[in-house]
């Protein structure tokens, strides 16, 4: 999932064995069972969530600390350049991992900095919605309006200064009459300072259909690398509806 809801199945037109109508909750057995992680073809990991995996506890969201990856100290690009001349194959990482920075022109600087620029949900045969990121990070009203079934991505783009930011990732949770209906974790990469902005698209989602999907959601995105520095952090609401606003 990216901003929305995009792994839940909200179907009201499902009929048990005697031709009575079911929703998901009245499901049992196996649909319970918890996630499924499943690798495809592509080496992307894809999550296939079932109903008992909506339902996760803060507790269930929160990280282990000990399975953290335990970085080393941190230090600035010129300290970095300095570190180890003699030794091609780290030579040879730094020149693939620092590009064409100057490290000269950035300073010594320990922490990073990453701005994200800008933000557009894509839907095949629409035009982007680009979303205005508010300052205080508090959209006012509903901060964009889904198609139910519709399939959407997120794109944006973010620039990186002063230092490697790694591990930088995407948070967002989501929530529907103050129930948590899912999180997703999407990890980004490391990237080095350049002048020039960085973009990226994350994969497509699907949003769910039926009476019981439409309404009003609220959620929580956030961008923090592996340090757990969060460079933003936005709470907004949006709904999903029978069909698209209409543009001007």
């Amino acid at each position: 999932m990216s901003l929305a809801v995009g792994a839940m199945e909200f179907d009201e037109n499902k009929e048990d064995k005697e031709g009575n109508p079911v929703s998901e909750t009245n499901k049992t057995g196996a649909d319970h069972a918890d996630s499924e992680i499943e690798p495809d073809t592509t080496g992307r990991v894809s999550r296939q969530m079932s109903e008992g995996s909506l339902y996760t506890t803060e507790d269930e969201d929160e990280e282990d600390p000990e399975s953290k990856i335990q970085l080393g100290p941190q230090c600035t690009l010129k300290e970095l350049s300095e570190k180890d001349k003699d030794d091609e194959s780290l030579r040879r990482w730094k020149e693939q991992l620092l590009g064409s920075v100057d490290v000269n022109s950035v300073g010594e600087t320990l922490d990073p900095e990453v701005k994200i620029l800008s933000l557009a949900i894509k839907s095949q045969g629409r035009e982007d919605i680009f979303l205005t990121i508010p300052e205080n990070g508090h959209p006012k009203g509903p901060w964009f309006t889904l198609k139910e079934g519709s399939r959407y991505s997120l794109k944006f783009t973010f620039q990186v200064s002063n230092n490697i930011v790694s591990g930088l990732k995407y948070r967002n949770t989501v929530w529907k009459t103050g129930i948590k209906v899912d999180s997703t974790k999407e990890m980004i990469g490391t990237f080095s300072p350049q002048s020039e902005p960085y973009t990226h698209e994350m994969p497509e989602e699907r949003t769910p259909s039926g009476i019981f999907a439409r309404g009003s959601y609220s959620a929580k995105t956030q961008f923090l690398d592996d340090d757990n520095r969060c460079y933003l952090e936005m709470n907004y609401t949006f709904e999903i509806k029978k069909d698209w606003l209409a543009t001007v």
